[in-house]
């Protein structure tokens, strides 16, 4: 008789669901009634970038995440997910660690050689070699990137298989850029030499800066997202890119297909490996909410409300700021509702450090603060704000 998730949900365990656009989508609704039926089940979540209306983090005794996404904003503010502060390349210690769950719910897709993650790799693939039970949804169309060897048959579970493209990763929509988000492109495109790994975030002003870019360059990202492909098409694309995640259309999966594009985020997002000397420079194009006076980064929300969470925000900071020839870039617009987003104090805790932030870009132009004292700094981010901070 066929093994279903529901048979292998125990009270007291913690069951991890495995994040991204890939993530078992067909599984939330009977991995949500299992919990509540058993009860005492808590519930590890990751980044979740698409919407999960069948998944319901009240059926768990307890919901903490390690990433956001925009999924669990509310959840987060409303107190019903809990939110762990880490930057992502610390996740795989946590989720081996403190928050190791008993059960992994992924999708895989079958390979000739074995099962692998289907779409994206993140933390869980390290979970599944470190022999974690996985209760796996298998796709048939999902794409097939995963750049690591088979994963362990004796750790996997299928649950359930399906063709269904629901089944592979979820399709997110980007809008479209605006004036500012063009105008900020534009001078980000200008600091990015031929040749270069270029990391990127998500949303709509990091799809505008993949788009605006005009020098042949690599992809070494915690995301891949769909520009790329356009990137691709224009012949501006060196070697296959680096990523954990992808998010964008069926485009995209489709291109990403038999390309041997994912790894783990203990790769994607390692510091040393990112800025090592032997590799091209890495110039990290990372957005922000909010920057204060003396270059100090907010991208977890604006006062009460969540907007976005840590993720690899200081991870590839860090590394283009220590790459020979690399570059951190801060880009945002200068206002944000009619309210600037220099301010004098941040209204969340720092996530990203003022000595990782070299140069900082919104639609007005750009600040270069490499070599400045804090003085310097703090006046050269005023001019580009062109007002006091609030």
């Amino acid at each position: 008789m066929p093994v279903t998730l529901t048979d292998l949900v125990r009270p007291g365990m913690r069951v991890g669901l495995a994040d991204g656009c890939s993530s078992p989508r067909p599984l939330h609704a009977e991995l949500s009634r299992a919990a509540a039926a058993v009860g005492d089940v808590s519930l590890l979540l990751g980044w979740l970038p698409a919407p999960a209306p069948e998944l319901d983090p009240a059926a768990f005794a307890d919901a903490v995440t390690v990433a956001g996404g925009p999924t669990l904003r509310p959840w987060i503010d409303s107190g019903v997910v809990r939110f762990v502060p880490s930057r992502l390349s610390a996740v795989p210690s946590l989720v081996s660690g403190v928050l190791r769950p008993d059960l992994l719910v992924a999708t895989l897709v079958r390979d000739p050689d074995g099962y692998r993650m289907a779409g994206d790799a993140g933390w869980a693939r390290r979970l599944v070699e470190a022999g974690v039970p996985v209760a796996a949804l298998v796709s048939h169309t999902a794409p097939h990137a995963d750049s690591g060897p088979p994963l362990p048959d004796a750790a996997i579970t299928v649950v359930a298989e399906s063709d269904d493209p629901a089944a592979g990763p979820a399709e997110v929509s980007t809008p479209d850029p605006t004036p500012d988000d063009v105008a900020i492109a534009e001078h980000v495109a200008a600091l990015v030499p031929e040749g270069a790994r270029v990391q990127v975030g998500p949303g709509r002003l990091a799809a505008a800066m993949v788009s605006a870019l005009r020098a042949p360059v690599r992809i070494d990202s915690g995301l891949l997202p769909e520009p790329v492909v356009d990137l691709d098409a224009k012949g501006l694309l060196l070697d296959d890119p680096v990523c954990a995640y992808l998010i964008g259309s069926r485009r995209l999966y489709d291109w990403a297909d038999g390309r041997r594009l994912l790894h783990p985020v203990e790769v994607t997002h390692d510091v040393g490996r990112l800025s090592a000397a032997d590799l091209p420079p890495l110039v990290a194009l990372n957005a922000a909410l909010e920057i204060d006076v003396d270059g100090q980064v907010n991208v977890e929300g604006i006062g009460a409300r969540t907007t976005g969470l840590i993720g690899g925000h200081p991870d590839f900071a860090a590394a283009g700021a220590r790459c020979v020839g690399g570059l951190s870039v801060i880009a945002l617009a200068s206002r944000h509702r009619d309210r600037p987003t220099l301010v004098s104090r941040l209204s969340r805790p720092v996530t990203t450090a003022s000595h990782d932030v070299e140069v900082v870009v919104t639609e007005r132009g750009v600040a270069d603060l490499r070599g400045l004292d804090r003085p310097a700094r703090r006046a050269a981010l005023v001019e580009l704000w062109g007002c006091d901070p609030l």
